[in-house]
């Protein structure tokens, strides 16, 4: 019986000549040594290849949500036209790839894209799992990224560890400005490591922390960081059980904090007390709101 290890390589070919794209692209590599050599000398990879990590396309085409990732074969008298489509559609896939339980796995594929990638601005991972070890694989892309500035890593279960890999990218990483971790069950712990991050980065401007369980000692590791840094603007702690001690250690850090315009405390258990030390704050912060 034949495997990829014995096949003859122009039949390897011909099993990819009939693969789409995405297939060709994603689930053919890393399988065996010979077959990601062999992919390597098939010149619609090489193409995909190319043009995707180059950056020989400048635009992403972002598809419907039941749009098809199927596209139409080359065409002899178009294939600069029907290539460049190939290109937007894998773009896409990259791009918006929510609820598709991709796992650590499928995050490392992506991680190995970023780090050459030079045209890719938004990325979107929420629902897919990737757990901790995906985070790591995200974080270490972001250490040599130039191009991307918005993250959504929403119900990923990253939980402490993955927001301590995020938040050591964070360190370095000089054009993420917008970050959602929400819904990760990252805890105080997790929080706090977010929170020393945001003391050195100097370009994240919007941070999404919503149903994290940070209660009120995560709120004191972020407001601890507010006092120092310049550039956040916008911050969800939406459905973290702050309650009114939380709602104090913010308040206290909106007294002088002038960068932060947008905040989001609702579903908190914050009652007349917590209320309290907001409206005080507010009363001395001139360019924050409340949503």
């Amino acid at each position: 019986m034949h495997t990829f290890s014995t096949l003859p390589v122009e039949l390897v070919y011909r099993i990819m000549d009939h693969q789409n794209d995405p297939t060709l692209f994603f689930s053919m590599q890393n399988i065996c040594r010979r077959l990601n050599q062999i992919l390597s000398t098939y010149q619609r990879y090489q193409i995909l290849d190319t043009a995707l990590l180059s950056g020989t396309t400048t635009s992403i085409i972002i598809q419907p949500k039941n749009s098809h990732l199927h596209p139409t074969p080359p065409s002899k008298s178009t294939p600069h036209i029907t290539i460049s489509n190939h290109i937007h559609t894998i773009r896409s896939a990259i791009k918006e790839l929510t609820s598709n339980r991709i796992a650590a796995e499928g995050a490392q594929h992506i991680a190995d894209a970023l780090r050459t990638n030079t045209t890719l601005n938004a990325l979107h991972l929420r629902w897919n799992r990737i757990g901790d070890e995906g985070a790591q694989h995200i974080a270490d892309a972001l250490q040599t990224n130039t191009t991307l500035t918005t993250l959504h890593l929403s119900s990923n279960q990253l939980g402490a560890e993955g927001a301590q890999h995020i938040a050591d990218a964070l360190r370095t990483n000089a054009t993420l400005t917008t970050l959602n971790l929400d819904e990760n069950q990252i805890g105080a712990e997790g929080a706090q490591h977010i929170a020393d991050a945001l003391r050195t980065n100097a370009t994240l401007t919007t941070l999404e922390l919503c149903a994290n369980e940070i209660c009120a000692e995560g709120a004191q590791h972020i407001a601890d960081a507010l006092r120092t840094n310049t550039t956040l603007t916008t911050l969800n702690l939406e459905e973290n059980e702050i309650g009114d001690e939380g709602a104090q250690h913010i308040a206290d850090a909106l007294r002088t904090n002038t960068t932060v315009t947008t905040l989001h405390l609702s579903s908190n258990q914050i009652g007349a007390e917590g209320a309290q030390h907001i409206a005080d704050a507010l009363g001395t912060n001139i360019s924050a709101k409340m949503v």
